[in-house]
């Protein structure tokens, strides 16, 4: 039993003065750890696919779908999904409803006239969503919820959740006055709306969002704008998190590394509508620059399936190729600048004979794809010309000035860390570096050596440098995101090499090869994940570690459950140009009191049909870990902390008798 100090228990009886105020606590505290523990939701390199994840969020990986099976399994599937759709997206459905029942025909709608009249319609719905709500709130206390409701509608959402405390006579004929109260005063749509708020708060606890928010996709901004709406979550950094972090802080290799991406897989829409970047400087530097050339190997992946692109796919090869040169010549400057790296092999651009077009590395030449190099001085090949740095200098300026991208870096810091431990969980997003023994490998981080455990947290120390740091110490941490992004030993990243020159310039697809460290095979061994969970303070038999990163192929029979079940990777494609190579459209693990449930997700038609026709995204359990007995809050770590604060008001009562 833990003794409070003296100070503390008077900093206590500061907030709880008498002996009234310390019981009230007690019995609350007390009721608050008997209860069903959370849901907690589980989700891994979403690369900015704004619609299929904020679609999960509001389905909850099917939860709410379940919900609503388990109520009116008796319902038609058409009315289910109805009634879904509701729940989901409630002011895009009502506004379509609404127009039906005004005399427009919506081609595609899912709901016909079963209903009379709105008002029939508005009195049915609020019946089926309330029934939900009472269903996802059974397991919170009642300030929780009322914490969640809008001040408005508070007392009268309240009273609908709560009323069978009457007699079933009168609960009848007092419920059904409220919604006929409601319908009268045309707050119905109010109402539905606030209540599907709740459901989704409700049906998800906590989310945890195991790394690579960006790149990809074109939604990434619109990923990090939902999840400040999220009552509880948090960001463990995946490499890409990691490369836009560095850039949003003025670290110019890392402000190209985006650019190139962003325009290599036609995703510049994160940039320009996403954060307001302006790319007609760079625009404007590669049609100067590039005018004449071809830029054949520099063209646009998917550009003709990309429609919002406004550029012409000529331009954007130019662009691409401009801001890749910009890139090779900053990471030179960067790895030379920090021999301690070991990373000299990624200064490409001192290995090329300019004269005759060739790259020597290792002692073998090879042809380059491109020889129009204009911009490079051989004598110097990684100074940038006066207008690579007028541009880049204009562009991290952008990228400094953005408020919407300066106030996303603060919910990354905020609510980001390299790993956590919760709940008997480990996540990090790529891997713990090992030797080929199993042992943690020793890694120099900004002059200190370290390992396991340890070379985590130095790691989540320099980042924050990196952005809460002054000085030379500040830049050399912020130089040090390059390395997290491709160095060999980055937790976030453990290949040997990032081959991005070879790729663009060298036929030889052997040149392309990134050699895998040993934590990705070894991790697949249960010996080895018991020790990584015995580093982190967590019991090798019970604690599970969740990784992303690795897409899982599953139509080449691999499974996301590893290690005989001590090890989950839940990368499983959210990103469709990943989808192809994997089968399927991501994965969730669900984590309530019942149990671990695995949930393996197939791709998401649209947002408008998810609207329009309760559209859903169709999941099957993979794995489902469930307990006789139910967890409670008192056994998770918020409950291990709401029992401390139980004992040392225990111990204020006997201070005061």
């Amino acid at each position: 039993m833990a003794q409070f100090s003296d100070q503390y228990l008077r900093l206590l009886a500061e907030k709880f003065p008498d002996h009234s105020a310390v019981t009230t606590e007690i019995i609350n505290l007390s009721a608050i750890l008997s209860l069903p523990k959370g849901t907690e939701h589980f989700v891994s390199d979403l690369h900015g696919e704004s619609s299929a994840f904020i679609h999960m969020i509001k389905n909850a990986s099917g939860v709410v779908r379940r919900k609503v099976d388990d109520l009116y399994g008796e319902l038609s599937e058409t009315e289910k999904r109805a009634l879904c759709a509701l729940i989901y997206y409630p002011d895009e459905r009502i506004e379509l409803v609404k127009r039906q029942y005004e005399g427009e025909t919506v081609e595609g709608l899912n709901e016909g006239f079963a209903y009379a009249t709105i008002e029939d319609w508005y009195r049915h719905r609020l019946h089926q969503e309330v029934a939900v709500a009472r269903a996802v709130t059974v397991k919170y206390s009642r300030s929780k919820v009322r914490k969640l409701l809008p001040k408005e509608y508070s007392y009268i959402i309240e009273e609908l959740l709560h009323e069978s405390s009457l007699e079933q006579k009168d609960r009848n004929t007092y419920y059904n006055a409220i919604i006929d109260a409601i319908i009268e005063t045309h707050a119905a749509e109010q109402l539905l709306i606030a209540i599907s708020y709740l459901i989704h708060c409700l049906t998800i606890d906590t989310l945890h969002v195991v790394g690579d928010i960006y790149d990809r996709g074109s939604g990434a901004s619109k990923i990090m704008d939902v999840l400040s709406t999220v009552r509880d979550y948090d960001i463990q950094w995946g490499n890409h998190d990691i490369e836009w972090m560095g850039a949003m802080m003025g670290n110019l290799a890392l402000i190209a590394t985006v650019l190139r991406v962003s325009i290599r897989y036609a995703n510049i829409e994160t940039l320009e509508e996403g954060y307001g970047i302006n790319l007609l400087p760079l625009a404007n530097f590669a049609m100067e620059t590039y005018g004449d050339d071809p830029c054949t190997i520099w063209q646009t992946r998917d550009f003709e399936n990309n429609p919002r692109l406004t550029r012409s796919a000529q331009l954007m090869a130019k662009m691409h190729k401009a801001i890749s040169i910009i890139q090779f010549k900053l990471e030179g400057q960067t790895v030379l600048r920090h021999p301690e790296w070991h990373m000299d092999h990624r200064a490409v651009l001192d290995k090329i004979d300019y004269e005759g077009g060739k790259w020597k590395v290792e002692g073998i030449t090879y042809d380059l794809l491109d020889t129009n190099l204009p911009t490079i001085d051989p004598k110097d090949p990684y100074a940038l010309s006066q207008e690579e740095q007028d541009l880049m200098n204009q562009l991290a300026r952008s990228f400094r000035k953005s408020e919407k991208m300066q106030k996303h870096l603060r919910m990354l810091y905020k609510h980001g860390s390299l790993h956590l431990v919760r709940n008997g969980f480990l996540l990090y997003h790529a891997a713990i570096p090992l030797n080929e023994d199993g042992s943690f490998r020793e890694v120099e981080v900004c002059g200190e050596r370290c390992k396991g455990r340890r070379l985590m947290e130095r790691i989540d120390e320099v980042v924050r440098e990196a952005y809460y740091g002054t000085g030379e110490a500040q830049q050399n941490a912020l130089d040090y995101m390059l390395y997290l992004w491709e160095g060999e030993n980055s937790p976030l990243y453990d290949k040997d090499k990032m081959t991005t020159f070879e790729r663009y310039f060298i036929a030889d697809k052997s040149t392309w090869e990134e050699k895998k460290g040993a934590y990705y095979e070894l991790a697949n061994r249960r010996e080895v994940c018991e020790n990584i969970l015995r580093e982190f303070g967590l019991s090798p038999k019970t604690g599970r570690i969740i990784n992303g990163h690795i897409p899982v192929r599953t139509i080449k029979g691999e499974t996301p459950i590893r290690a005989e079940g001590r090890r989950f990777v839940i990368d499983g494609g959210f990103s469709k140009p990943y989808q192809e190579k994997t089968g399927i459209a991501g994965y969730t693990l669900i984590y309530n009191s019942h149990g671990i449930q695995l949930v393996e997700h197939e791709s998401f038609e649209s947002r408008e049909q998810a609207v329009l026709s309760g559209s859903d995204i169709h999941s099957r359990a993979m794995l489902e870990d469930f307990s006789q007995q139910r967890m409670r809050v008192r056994d998770t770590d918020r409950g291990k902390e709401l029992q401390e604060r139980v004992e040392a008001l225990r111990q204020l009562l006997q201070k005061w008798s």
